[in-house]
């Protein structure tokens, strides 16, 4: 069998590619050495600006299949046949450090995933907890600055996340769960995935209802102590990755049970909780799981870089029968997103493999841009409408429209009878066992006796006194005990 052939980007044979053309032997280079060139120049471009967060990640295609009928509630094709199997890739994640962090470490973790449905891509963008630190998205990059590395010291500043913190009383219920027994996951198999925010699903008669996305892991939940992480971490920063990886290649495929909570749209209103605040969860007793199907990966990427690092979420790839809801870091993720990969991948980037439609054919008249791949035939028009047979709209929206009333302007979110920001996380804390605590709040004082400036200490202890008592009480005791010493 001829051996393959080495060629330049323009598939031009190279003839050696172990020594560049210099004048004479031993005399400097030339610049008419394309070969050499061309390597350095797209060795320089290897690498393309890095997600602000969510950097860290690892992925792995698989399917979906409905396991139980649920179109009562969406017109979604991919969910209207039990058995139906569609193919997905789940991008997984640390959301804080940058590319060359450890896989273990106290962090939330991305759970992005892409349904390739033959009505489009449907991309649901959630984390392994299934509520968030902030309720507004103006307050995103203040909040991602708080817990990125500073900029004069170039680490992540204890005082910096805690100040933060401080000044931002819902979070409390997230840190409570950050510091807690899941707060560190001992694989990406191993721990639960949710979509966090409040999603829009609309039948075929147009009713509509709130949803929640509960992705339970079939593996079971594992986590590791803050101990465990470290060792682990210091002994192979991508265990993680490792995991995923050579669990897929045994065979062993990871597998999670989709289940939903459904609201009827008509019961939003009048419930205790504002149920588009992302700080929040739906007790389960008011709004039981029901179970939807199976997610089950059984495929390593080929190349890490161009599956991985490129895959592009954007929680606005909706399809017919699922839409957004008024939840306000939603709609701020429906911009950023999409507007993050424009940046570091280009205009072009849902051309990309990973990021095309498998089942279906994306058909518009975007054109042009950096990295075009598409091309169309010369008759083609790039505009709309026309008289040429060009792709036309279906009149038929997406999902049910949202009733708004009012008056623009800056607006508080609407106070449901218990919003405030701390009972959530007392009725967590109060779930947990005597061992839980105990670590819950060596956690949280571990990082918190580290802070020098005492107003922000007593800040944050008021939180966690204003979710629990006896909360507070420990907390207090053991940062204290940490600051003495």
């Amino acid at each position: 069998m001829p051996k393959r052939v080495l060629t330049t980007e323009s598939g031009a044979p190279v003839a050696d590619n172990q020594n560049s053309a210099t004048a004479g032997a031993g005399g400097p280079l030339l610049i008419q050495d394309q070969h050499l060139l061309e390597k350095l120049a797209r060795f320089n471009r290897e690498r393309i600006p890095e997600r602000v967060v969510h950097a860290r990640g690892s992925g792995a295609y698989g399917y979906f299949e409905v396991t139980d009928d649920v179109t009562g509630f969406t017109h979604a094709d991919f969910l209207n046949t039990v058995g139906k199997r569609t193919e997905v890739f789940l991008r997984f994640s640390t959301v804080a450090d940058n590319l060359g962090g450890a896989d273990a470490v106290r962090d939330p973790r991305g759970f992005a995933l892409k349904f390739y449905t033959e009505e489009g891509n449907y991309d649901l963008v959630g984390n392994n907890t299934p509520v968030f630190f902030i309720k507004d998205p103006l307050k995103f990059p203040d909040f991602i600055h708080s817990q990125k590395r500073d900029p004069f010291t170039g680490k992540q500043e204890p005082e910096n996340v805690w100040d933060f913190w401080a000044h931002a009383p819902e979070a409390t219920h997230q840190i409570t769960w950050l510091m807690g027994d899941r707060g560190i996951p001992a694989s990406y198999r191993h721990m639960n995935g949710y979509g966090s925010h409040t999603y829009q699903w609309t039948n075929e008669q147009g009713e509509a209802f709130f949803v929640k996305y509960h992705f339970k892991t079939n593996q079971g939940i594992r986590s590791l102590s803050s101990e465990q992480a470290a060792e682990i971490a210091g002994k192979d920063p991508n265990s993680h990755q490792t995991d995923l990886l050579q669990a897929i290649e045994r065979g062993v495929n990871p597998s999670w049970t989709l289940y939903v909570q459904v609201m009827p749209a008509a019961e939003a209103a009048d419930y205790q909780f504002n149920p588009f605040d992302l700080t929040k969860v739906w007790p389960h007793k008011d709004y039981p799981l029901q179970r939807v199907g199976r997610l089950v990966l059984d495929r390593n990427p080929d190349n890490v870089f161009a599956e991985v690092e490129q895959a592009a979420f954007s929680p606005n790839n909706f399809v017919p029968g699922i839409g957004p809801s008024p939840d306000k870091m939603l709609q701020g993720r429906l911009f950023a997103y999409a507007d993050a990969h424009r940046y570091r991948l280009g205009v072009n980037h849902t051309q990309l493999a990973v990021n095309a439609p498998k089942a279906t054919t994306a058909d518009n008249y975007g054109r042009d841009g950096l990295m075009a791949a598409n091309a169309y035939a010369r008759s083609r028009k790039n505009y709309e409408p026309n008289s040429f047979d060009g792709p036309a709209e279906t009149g038929r929206a997406l999902s049910a429209p949202l009733a708004i009333s009012g008056y623009t302007g800056t607006h508080e979110a609407p106070a449901h009878a218990k919003d405030d920001d701390f009972y959530q996380a007392g009725e967590l804390y109060r779930l947990m066992s005597e061992e839980e605590k105990g670590r819950l709040v060596a956690n949280i004082a571990g990082g918190l006796s580290q802070v020098s400036r005492d107003d922000i200490v007593e800040k944050n202890l008021a939180h966690f006194h204003a979710a629990d008592a006896d909360y507070g009480k420990r907390v207090e005791e053991a940062v204290r005990a940490l600051r003495e010493d």
